[in-house]
């Protein structure tokens, strides 16, 4: 069957194409009546208008581009439900593309977004350095950007992420409640010594007259899952053989987290007898793990809804930004079995 095109509906209806443009678009100008009938032909015929004509007529794709570090972690993909049902409430498509927490690969999936003239790019960076010089000129000269849940960049714009750093002091802090008190913060190599949930970390520490160790920061590769397990394998069996041996995990990521309980179980470390283990992680099976996860929950939902959002608010205004807002959102503390001593 041949694709119906303004005009068929037009001629079948005996109204003209511009009315039938404006009913399209929901004018305030046709009547209800009108629109009805406009609308009952449209959805019977299965009508689909012309994407690429509409973008020419109008400037805009209603195109979205979205770029994260994997789509394969629990975390991600509740961000992106949350991104989803923002653009469907907003009419507009997501394009998704994975960095691999590789700069280069990011950088290809933005100038891959450019010349897809997508609208505006929600991205969550390698890292507060990544592309940095590519992203200001991205959002000053092609569309906005916004960043979600890596939010430390030097960018400009809009902002939305959990409160990182509450969320490691209150982890951090838990785990000094029960006499943990020599802990180690797994983080990713793309971690700098002023992350948040560093800072977090440290200032759990501080407040409870702990002195901050540098050997008990364990820094991984988070690109490759393989080389991850390694690092984090080998710097456990390295405490181990120390003076002081730690006695408790924090999990910076929701991949670290979890690949961390399975390591300790592998080398028979015992969970939470000799470590106890919490970190920042959304599984929905945290509580089936053998122990359960305690764990540092994000709002990953709501972080893509008002990413996606804020992204709309950027398209839509008429005027030139100049002020942008940072929104942290509380994380939560899931106790379970893996910190009960």
């Amino acid at each position: 069957m041949a694709k119906i095109t303004l005009k068929d509906i037009s001629k079948a209806l005996n109204l003209s194409t511009s009315t039938i443009s404006k009913v399209l678009s929901n004018s305030y100008e046709i009547s209800d009546s009108t629109k009805k009938i406009v609308n009952d032909y449209v959805k019977e015929h299965n009508y689909q208008p012309n994407r690429l004509a509409k973008s020419l007529k109008s400037g805009k794709t209603n195109i979205i581009g979205v770029i994260a570090c994997s789509i394969n972690n629990t975390f991600f993909s509740q961000v992106f439900e949350g991104i989803q049902q923002a653009a469907l409430e907003n009419n507009y498509e997501i394009i998704v593309m994975q960095s691999l927490e590789n700069e280069t690969i990011e950088r290809k999936a933005l100038e891959s977004m450019i010349s897809r003239g997508v609208d505006g790019i929600l991205i969550a960076p390698v890292s507060e350095k990544s592309n940095l010089d590519f992203l200001k000129s991205i959002h000053e000269n092609n569309c906005p950007l916004v960043l979600f849940d890596r939010i430390s960049s030097e960018l400009n714009t809009h902002k939305v992420g959990s409160n990182d750093f509450y969320g490691s002091y209150n982890a951090t802090k838990k785990l000094i409640e029960i006499n943990r008190k020599k802990i180690i913060f797994i983080s990713g190599s793309n971690f700098s010594e002023d992350h948040q949930r560093i800072l977090g970390y440290k200032k759990a520490l501080k407040d409870y007259n702990i002195p901050f160790n540098k050997e008990f920061i364990l820094h991984c590769d988070l690109d490759k899952t393989d080389k991850m397990d390694e690092q984090i394998k080998d710097g456990i069996l390295s405490y181990l053989n120390k003076k002081i041996i730690p006695n408790a995990i924090v999990g910076a990521t929701d991949v670290i987290t979890t690949r961390t309980l399975g390591i300790l179980a592998e080398l028979n470390i015992k969970i939470p007898h000799q470590f106890a283990v919490i970190g920042f992680s959304n599984t929905e099976i945290a509580f089936a793990l053998n122990p359960s996860l305690s764990t540092i929950r994000q709002p990953a939902h709501k972080i893509g809804f008002l990413a996606l959002s804020k992204m709309v608010e950027l398209i839509d205004t008429k005027e030139i930004q100049k002020e942008f807002e940072t929104i942290l959102l509380d994380t939560t503390i899931h106790l379970r079995n893996s910190t009960k001593c």
